[in-house]
């Protein structure tokens, strides 16, 4: 039961961390005021204002029972109300008014009809207290007259509600300004750490992030700043020393070509100078798989710009692109050319034509690229995107490189917060979608 209820207030409450510290903060202000309103409502105010209506339709009845047994010094009565209590009394034989001017939802409407219906009785009255500012209007029929009254508001209901409330709401609204203030400056560093993260996460270079707020969201956020430049280093470190590997190993592989195309045995030169060109491309496709992190800035990038760019790049009729309005994304443009550049190209190595269509949703942009190939089986999607593997059948990603293609891929559309997937054109080829946030 209690686990079913945690679910239920997971599902209701914010889901944000200054929401959550507002509603700490604010909640308990908010009920208190609550209850002293509540408290003040039922003990005091209700029952100042019954006393007060009471004592007001006592006095109503005074005048209706002089009225009927006292007629000759009704003047001097009605006179001394006026001086005394600022009543305003008048009688006529007027029509008794058959639409009701009370209000349903007031309290002052509801204690003064309970009152006047306790001592006159249904359809013996008729009072108005919207119809006038500062005076309530009430009408009591008394045999074949109309006894008219106007008292003044005050002996209806006291005066001092709109105070209460006054003083109870408005300290309460600063304080929670003042919470609101605050937990911005609390929360903002929060903030700034977790996009400092996000971007961190996609790749980009976070040079630019400073500790700020409370003693431990400093430390958190001081130790995210070395941890990020301790993986900077490390990149950096082993980029330089995968350019030294490929310096110092290009040098003899470029000494056994020379040897080999120097022998008489022209089978062996030219079977042993495959197994050299081999050891080249598996080189710089690791080479490439490495420059994938390497440091480059995150920029705007006009996805329908870079794919005119890789048009051109190709210069290939059998490569048919659609273009929407432009889509604008952050992104680092080199790893993300490479990455579309290596798809089409195995598309065109392994069918006849490629079609890559861009789409646009509310936050994401999509590039579905197809091709006529013969495909991949389903059961070797997954695989296919791990470093070094080579798919043996029909097609192979791999035929001209060492299996690191769409890892590379991959790699570069994960770091951007993206995602590839794999399925069955309507080519009755391989279909790449690719999904990027904006």
């Amino acid at each position: 039961m209690f686990f079913g209820f945690n679910k239920i207030l997971k599902v209701i409450l914010p889901k944000r961390l200054f929401y959550r510290a507002l509603i700490i903060v604010a909640a308990p202000t908010i009920l208190l005021q609550f209850i002293i309103t509540i408290v003040f409502y039922d003990s005091i105010w209700i029952k100042a204002n019954k006393n007060t209506t009471r004592s007001l339709v006592a006095q109503l009845k005074t005048i209706e029972e002089i009225y009927q047994n006292d007629k000759k010094n009704l003047d001097f009565f009605t006179d001394s109300y006026k001086n005394n209590f600022d009543f305003e009394i008048g009688i006529n034989q007027n029509e008794f008014p058959a639409i009701s001017g009370e209000r349903k939802f007031s309290p002052m409407d509801r204690s003064l009809r309970r009152e006047l219906k306790s001592t006159f009785g249904n359809n013996n009255y008729w009072f108005s207290t919207s119809k006038f500012k500062n005076a309530v209007e009430i009408k009591i029929k008394s045999e074949n007259d109309v006894i008219e009254f106007l008292v003044p508001k005050e002996m209806v209901s006291a005066s001092s509600v709109r105070l209460f409330v006054l003083w109870t709401t408005l300290p309460s609204i600063v304080l929670v300004i003042i919470a609101l203030i605050f937990l911005k400056n609390q929360t903002r560093p929060l903030v700034k750490l977790a996009k400092a993260a996000e971007r961190f996460g996609k790749g980009d270079y976070v040079n630019d992030f400073r500790p700020s707020g409370a003693q431990e969201i400093r430390k958190a956020a001081y130790e995210f700043d070395r941890m990020a430049k301790r993986i900077n280093r490390h990149l950096n470190q082993r980029s330089e020393m995968l350019s030294g590997i490929s310096h110092d190993l290009r040098t003899p592989l470029t000494r056994l070509k020379l040897q080999l195309a120097m022998l008489n045995q022209k089978d062996l030169s030219k079977n042993m100078s495959k197994d050299i060109d081999e050891m080249e491309k598996m080189l710089n496709d690791y080479l490439q798989f490495a420059k994938t992190q390497a440091q480059e800035k995150t920029i705007e990038i006009n996805l329908n710009k870079l794919f005119r760019e890789i048009t051109k790049s190709f210069n290939n009729t059998n490569l048919e692109i659609s273009y929407l309005d432009d889509i604008i994304l952050k992104g680092r443009p080199t790893a993300l050319k490479r990455s579309f550049e290596n798809i089409i190209q195995n598309g065109l190595t392994y069918g006849k034509k490629v079609f890559v269509q861009l789409q646009k949703t509310s936050n994401r942009a999509m590039i579905i690229i197809d091709d006529n190939g013969p495909g991949i089986p389903e059961d070797q999607y997954k695989n296919v995107f791990k470093p070094f593997f080579r798919l043996d059948k029909s097609r192979s990603l791999n035929k001209s490189g060492v299996g690191l293609g769409l890892a590379i891929v991959e790699d570069v559309i994960n770091s951007h917060g993206g995602n590839v997937q794999l399925a069955k054109g309507q080519f009755k080829g391989l279909q790449v979608k690719i999904s990027l946030p904006f």
